[in-house]
């Protein structure tokens, strides 16, 4: 199944159903007066979060929707029916944002919950309503309301507990694959990771948290080279970042210059989602000696300063990934119940959430701009004298082709 987590449609609400002039006509009744009965409101449109859905690929070839226009009125006093509610599922995770503005019309991140996003007509009302005492046969009606319509973009933000940050290649893969049951591809070549995978991590018999693993960052990343810049905003709605090192690459590359890569290409793409709470994870241990893994190590924390918890660990081996798995449930279980207790912690948190989103959203739109203008021939002011094309990894389209792997 294709991974679309961007999409723009079109919805339009169902018009109202006009009201008719209609008048009773029986024998023996010579003036029966009005009957005409009021039109049906317009159906509306609204969004749904599913639980069984992870893409929106539904929406990248079907980009109308319409719901049922209102039935007119009848005569008898009959109301027309009502319009349909259209309904339409998307993934849990789900912003939907009002194209035009750019104003957030709402989140959907709870199973089940529903957002209206175009409201349907009022009806018009039939000429019985205009009856009165000095108006016995009205001949006035009015028509039904338009329902309103809007272009929405859809963005899809996977919901995990953990998001792994790291080069390609540095064994976040193999990480979920070690401490969940999800099977994501493994190989030894770079960008083998083409679309986020989550993994549930279960630590003993009632507890769990979901880890996200997303294409590799490569310097440059933020702004727009290779395919990590497209999916860490997916890391938006983590509460925990665990930034993956391999201490033994094949390259023979420096790991901490590879560690303090990442770290930059962070906090260029958003200052706030370097503020999220993030461990280093060392990985590949079991390629070292001793010595070697202890002198890489610390080589790694001096570069990058690094002040917070450290884990050494061999994913392939599944060496220390129980040991941290524990860890971060258990951060995560005082997290929780610190939210609960302290309302200024809990406060400071949904403000730095709100802020990640903001700068994500800003940067995936001045990329967008910025791409725009390259099919249009022209440069942004950013850009001049700038002759290499970051975007040549992505086509006219919608981005690239990307599947799921079995």
């Amino acid at each position: 199944m294709k991974f679309v987590d961007e999409v723009s449609i079109f919805v339009k609400a169902g018009d109202g159903g006009n009201g008719l002039m209609s008048f009773r006509r029986e024998k023996f009744i010579e003036k029966g007066g009005p009957n005409g009965g009021d039109g049906g409101d317009g159906g509306s449109v609204y969004m749904e979060a599913d639980p069984n859905l992870n893409t929106l690929v539904d929406y990248r070839y079907t980009r109308r929707f319409d719901a049922q226009r209102g039935e007119n009125g009848g005569s008898k006093d009959c109301t027309g029916r009502k319009g349909e509610d259209l309904v339409l599922p998307v993934p849990v995770g789900t912003t939907v944002i009002d194209a035009g503005t750019q104003e957030i019309i709402g989140d959907l991140t709870v199973p089940g919950q529903r957002l209206l996003v175009a409201q349907g007509g009022w009806h018009g009302l039939g000429n019985t309503r205009f009856k009165s005492s000095t108006n016995r046969a009205p001949r006035q009606t009015t028509k039904g309301k338009p329902g309103e319509s809007r272009d929405l973009k859809l963005e899809l933000k996977v919901l995990a507990d953990v998001g792994l940050l790291g080069l390609p290649n540095a064994g976040k893969s193999t990480f979920i694959r070690a401490v969940s049951a999800a099977k994501p591809k493994v190989a030894d070549y770079p960008f083998t990771t083409l679309v986020p995978n989550l993994g549930v991590v279960s630590v003993g018999r009632f507890k769990s948290f979901v880890v996200a693993d997303i294409p590799g960052l490569i310097e440059g990343a933020a702004e727009g080279a290779g395919l990590g810049i497209r999916f860490l905003k997916h890391l938006a709605r983590t509460r925990l970042l665990l930034h993956i090192v391999d201490m033994a690459p094949l390259d023979e590359s420096d790991p901490a210059e590879a560690a303090a890569t990442i770290v930059e290409e962070l906090g260029r793409f958003s200052p706030a989602l370097t503020e999220r709470d993030r461990w280093l994870v060392l990985n590949k241990a079991d390629q070292l000696l001793d010595e070697e893994r202890e002198a890489r190590m610390k080589e790694v924390i001096q570069r990058l300063g690094w002040e917070g918890p450290v884990f050494v660990i061999s994913a392939l081996e599944r060496e220390g990934t129980e040991a941290l798995s524990q860890e971060i449930m258990r951060y995560l279980d005082e997290r929780t119940l610190r939210m609960e207790e302290d309302p200024a912690y809990a406060e400071s948190l949904a403000e730095l959430d709100q802020r990640i989103e903001d700068e994500a959203r800003a940067r995936l739109q001045a990329l967008d701009d910025r791409r725009a203008l390259r099919r249009a021939g022209l440069k942004s002011a950013d850009e001049a004298g700038d002759d290499d094309d970051f975007f040549d990894d992505e086509d006219d389209g919608d981005g690239p082709e990307i599947f799921y792997v079995p």
